[in-house]
C-alpha cells in the first residue's frame, strides 16, 4: 500500500526530517551536514530520508521555502493591495528571515537563500500587481514584479550589511514614494 504525500504520517516524517536539519543546521556547517546525520538525528533510516527529499540540497530548498512562507504569510500579501503598508511588512518579513538564518544556515549557500527569496517575492508582488488592475496575466506586471522582487531583496541585504542601527521599516520607508510613484517624483516633495 503507498502512502499519499498528504497522509498525515507522512507530513509527521517530513517535519521530523526537517526539525531534525534545522536543529543540525544550529550545529554545523551546511557543506558538513549528511544524510546520515539526518537519519541518526530524526531516527529514520535512509529510505525514508530519500522517499521524501532527493538530496540535502533538496531539503535545504524545502526548509527554507517553508521558513519563508511562514515569514511572508503569503496568503495575506497576495490579497492585498501593493502599498506603503504592504511593502513595509513585506520588507520586514524578509530581514526577519534573514536574521533568523544569520545565526544558523546562511554561510555557504547564499546564493540559494537569494533564490528562494526572489522566487517567492516575484510570485506576491504579481498576484498583487495582478490583483490591483485587475488583470489575468500582464508581460509588464511581470516584469515589474520582478524588479521588485530583486529590488526588495537587494535592499534587505543593504539594510543586513549596513543599516542594522535603523530599523527595517526606517530603512525602507524612504524608498516607498519612489517605488509607488516612479522615480520621476517632483523634487520639491
Amino acid at each position: 500500500m503507498t502512502q499519499s504525500k498528504t497522509d498525515p504520517r507522512v507530513l509527521r516524517t517530513r517535519k521530523l526530517i526537517m526539525d531534525s536539519f534545522i536543529e543540525l543546521s544550529g550545529q554545523k556547517e551546511f557543506k558538513d551536514i549528511t544524510v546520515k546525520d539526518i537519519t541518526t538525528e530524526a531516527m529514520i533510516n535512509r529510505a525514508t530520508f530519500y522517499y521524501h527529499f532527493q538530496d540535502v540540497y533538496d531539503l535545504l530548498d524545502k526548509v527554507l521555502s517553508e521558513v519563508l512562507l511562514v515569514n511572508l504569510n503569503c496568503s495575506i500579501f497576495e490579497k492585498s493591495d501593493l502599498n506603503e503598508e504592504s511593502i513595509i511588512r513585506i520588507f520586514t518579513a524578509i530581514t526577519n528571515f534573514q536574521k533568523s538564518l544569520s545565526n544558523r544556515c546562511h554561510r555557504g549557500y547564499e546564493d540559494t537563500i537569494s533564490r528562494i527569496i526572489r522566487e517567492h517575492l516575484e510570485i506576491v508582488f504579481y498576484k498583487m500587481l495582478l490583483k490591483q488592475h485587475n488583470m489575468k496575466e500582464d508581460a509588464a506586471l511581470k516584469t515589474t514584479a520582478v524588479i521588485l522582487s530583486w529590488g526588495i531583496y537587494g535592499a534587505s541585504v543593504e539594510w543586513r550589511k549596513n543599516s542594522i542601527d535603523k530599523s527595517p521599516e526606517e530603512f525602507i520607508k524612504l524608498s516607498i514614494p519612489y517605488i509607488l510613484s516612479g522615480i520621476t517624483l517632483d523634487s520639491k516633495n
